[in-house]
């Protein structure tokens, strides 16, 4: 009859496995957090809606450098509320934003329209080549 063969040590491989899989995760999100930048390309969309354009609505455009335009007028932060402030709630905005502009641009004007309550809002993205 054949002995049984005692083992007096622990088999460490699948936790050191588990361990660089654990390293890799943290020090991936960590560089993610330290640049603060995971690279996305904006703006696309699956599904493109048609819109009708009408004579009430107002054109916000922001360039790639970050420019304001109102109707094709540039205009900065401050001239863009006071445009927006003199329109009524009900009409509406449409908002073109260049994929390379600085996503805080789109945030500012966003955060414009709301402060205003400017329900009427329309953010044009292009349809994407998939």
């Amino acid at each position: 009859m054949k002995k049984m063969q005692r083992f007096d040590q622990i088999n460490v491989i699948p936790f050191i496995d588990i361990m660089l899989v654990l390293l890799v995760m943290v020090l991936t999100t960590a560089t993610f957090i330290k640049s603060g930048v995971i690279e996305v390309e904006l703006p696309e969309s699956q599904s493109k809606q048609l819109q009708e354009k009408t004579d009430d609505e107002v054109n916000i455009v922001i360039d790639k450098k970050g420019t304001l335009f109102i109707d094709n007028v540039k205009v900065d932060m401050r001239q863009l509320e006071e445009k927006l402030r003199d329109i009524s709630n009900d009409q509406t905005v449409v908002l073109r934003s260049d994929k390379e502009a600085a996503f805080h641009y789109f945030v500012d004007v966003m955060d414009i329209l709301k402060k205003l309550e400017h329900e009427q809002l329309y953010i044009v993205t292009k349809e994407s080549s998939q």
